[in-house]
């Protein structure tokens, strides 16, 4: 990239319901990251853009949970999120909030201007009512089927399980979520906006336009929501909870969260520029800004059609260059749920890895869901920290500056004459930055960050096969050659892994004593300059770039995982019923007694019995049990159980059972006995 353009680059909103995961960065922070830094080091005029999104029934549904008010919940999200952001050097130009004085202003004049020009419909429909709550419910409020896929907790705006975008009317046996009531119909008038007036638009724009390079998921989704038939969609909702409908009649409701936040885009730039003494209108207005749009998949249809076709309906702004779209990240093989705490959380990481920003940052770009669902592991990513930051990145920076020290003081050596591997090393050097360029440019992060990993390939082979180590016992000038060649693959690096690793370029730049502006390496540079470090220039010792990650530190983080799992499963463990009521008589017909297990085998060929000899107190007797998986033979031998010592026989696998242990269940599915295990309590004793 040459030229200088100018890119306004936005990050969807998150909700702050809730702090950030793993599963938002990989899907759009990071790759946003990776372009904007990208842009800026290649010269670019960014805005960098993004906010929390405030509004919208998710926000009061938390509160009414945690049983305090909307704005204490957007406040204390809304600081773990910027603060979270920020420490793991995600680089914002500005990053607002919906609440602010300035979005609802902004958000409230689009309203008005798209009213005044008449680009709405008013229409009084049958919306959803709880006649328990006595409110309107808004989409959020309402679960149910989805009538797409059958899912049974489909919300009243999307379906989670398919990714469907649906209405609360549509759901199959509908319930409110406030009051678990059944709702009813209830007329009342909104204003929407009529897309089918846009199909020509949306046709003309995307899919006879140029946008078939854009993602195939993304162009997908929309030409199937275009075949499908657009339809209008309501931009008001009855709610107490957002920014008022700014026109007579409009009193208890609010613009639906969907049409207000993406407007947060260009409020939080009218933040940006106000503060920074610019100009926010050329960054939306000026034909010539890109507008790139980064989101997840379930977004693809409010930044392709939805909010192009208000932005359109307006008249006054560009429509977006591309909307990257990432599809989902699952984690350890399943779904990441903020509802069930499955999940990375990035505030929670910082705590626990304080030195890893990058390191995250790293496996989340190589493991990219840019085509299709990826699965993060905490094995694979130690297994890339290990085996690729540390093995390959840091080892070879770690040789170059060790062997530098040792050498020459840390001076960079003068070269002597060039052999043709030297020449061969430098001109494959020179050809990356084009290559990187291309990908990041394509939205190709992940093959982009192993482009950049090559590069460090590339230092390694050649300090391997030059091998400086032995070379200076026998030719001191062709070493100098080889360990100034290695510092301008390490220069280079520090400049290339920079949109990647920013944390580590700025440490490998204080490293080479080039982290001045004057003296840092320009993306361009790399190919075009003869020296990037020359010889003369004084380096410093450093430390290591990256540190290993030990088995224990994964085991930690699995058990955390674990324990969720199992937490999960007790909450979603269902009571059983009470059985029929019995008789006192009925009951006082159960002999129970204190038995102690003498003997214990497994049952052959069968996974869950054991055979038991039990002394009951009047005998000794043969129970089959149904513990194997729960507890060995030798560990039981020994215990006082609870023992039904008056059941009918049976036989099981052809062993006859004469009785039955007692046990329960914990939340976790492990067995336990009923247990008597008490000094003085003697095998026969009865239980009342």
């Amino acid at each position: 990239m040459s030229t200088k353009g100018r890119y306004t680059i936005t990050a969807a909103l998150p909700y702050t319901n809730g702090p950030i995961h793993i599963g938002h960065l990989a899907g759009v922070y990071v790759p946003a990251d990776i372009y904007s830094r990208y842009l800026r080091i290649t010269g670019q005029d960014v805005a960098f853009i993004c906010g929390s999104d405030e509004h919208g029934a998710a926000i009061p549904m938390r509160a009414k949970k945690e049983g305090v008010s909307p704005q204490v919940i957007i406040d204390k999200y809304h600081a773990i999120i910027k603060k979270s952001f920020a420490d793991f050097g995600i680089s914002f130009d500005n990053y607002s909030r919906t609440s602010a004085p300035i979005h609802h202003k902004t958000a409230s004049e689009f309203f008005e201007k798209m009213y005044a020009n008449g680009q709405f419909i008013e229409e009084t429909s049958e919306q959803l009512y709880d006649p328990e709550a006595d409110q309107f419910l808004a989409d959020r409020f309402v679960t149910g089927t989805c009538p797409k896929c059958g899912h049974e907790e489909a919300y009243g705006d999307q379906c989670e399980n398919c990714g469907s975008s649906l209405n609360a009317t549509d759901l199959i046996n509908p319930k409110s979520t406030i009051s678990g009531a059944e709702p009813v119909l209830k007329k009342t008038k909104h204003w929407f906006l009529p897309l089918d007036q846009y199909e020509d638009f949306l046709k003309e724009w995307i899919l006879k336009g140029h946008k078939k390079d854009w993602k195939a998921n993304v162009y997908g989704q929309i030409k199937s929501w275009i075949d499908d038939g657009l339809r209008p969609r309501a931009v008001t909702r009855d709610l107490d909870w957002g920014i008022p409908v700014p026109v007579e009649g409009a009193e208890g409701k609010v613009l639906y969260v969907w049409f207000d936040a993406p407007i947060g885009y260009i409020s939080s730039t009218k933040e940006w520029a106000e503060r920074e003494g610019k100009d926010w209108e050329p960054y939306w207005k000026d034909k010539d800004t890109k507008l790139v749009h980064f989101i997840g998949k379930d977004n693809i249809v409010f930044h392709c059609i939805i909010f192009p076709s208000m932005l359109k309906a307006e008249g006054s702004y560009v429509l977006p260059e591309n909307v990257p779209a990432n599809e989902f990240l699952n984690l350890e093989g399943n779904k990441l749920s903020t509802s069930k705490n499955w999940a990375v959380w990035l505030h929670e990481y910082l705590e626990e890895f304080p030195d890893k920003q990058d390191v995250l940052r790293y496996v989340l770009t190589a493991n990219a869901p840019e085509t299709k669902d990826n699965d993060f592991t905490w094995k694979d990513y130690q297994a890339r920290n290990n085996n690729e930051l540390v093995a390959i990145f840091g080892n070879f920076i770690n040789r170059v500056v060790v062997l530098t020290h040792k050498y020459y003081n840390g001076v960079v050596p003068t070269p002597s004459q060039f052999s043709e591997v030297d020449e061969q090393t430098l001109k494959e050097l020179k050809a990356y930055p084009a290559v990187i360029a291309s990908s990041i440019e394509r939205y190709r992060f992940r093959e982009a960050s192993q482009e950049l990993m090559n590069v460090a390939r590339l230092g390694n082979k050649y300090l391997a096969d030059e091998e400086p180590w032995k070379l200076i016992k026998i030719d001191e000038q062709r070493t100098q050659t080889v360990m100034y060649v290695a510092l301008q693959i390490a220069s280079a690096l520090a400049t290339l892994c920079e949109p990647f690793l920013p944390f580590t370029s700025e440490k490998l730049k204080q490293t080479l004593a080039i982290s001045s502006n004057d003296e840092a390496t320009e993306w361009n540079d790399i190919a075009q300059k003869e020296v990037l470090l020359p010889a003369g220039h004084q380096i410093e010792k450093g430390g290591l770039l990256f540190s290993k990650v030990e088995d224990a530190e994964i085991q930690k983080q699995l058990d955390k995982l674990e324990a969720t799992k199992k937490a999960n499963e007790a909450e979603n463990k269902t009571i059983e019923p009470q059985k029929d009521t019995t008789t006192f008589e009925d009951f006082t017909k159960l002999d129970m007694r204190v038995g102690t297990i003498i003997e214990a085998e497994k049952m052959p060929k069968a996974k869950k019995l054991l055979v038991l000899k039990v002394d009951t107190g009047i005998n000794t007797r043969t129970i089959v049990s149904g513990i194997a998986e729960h507890f060995t033979p030798e560990e039981i031998v020994g215990k006082k159980v609870t023992v039904l010592v008056n059941l009918a026989p049976r036989k099981l696998r052809g062993v006859e059972s004469e009785g039955m242990i007692l046990m329960t269940e914990t939340p976790e599915g492990k067995l336990v006995f009923l247990n008597p295990d008490e000094d003085g309590v003697l095998p026969g004793a009865t239980i009342n």
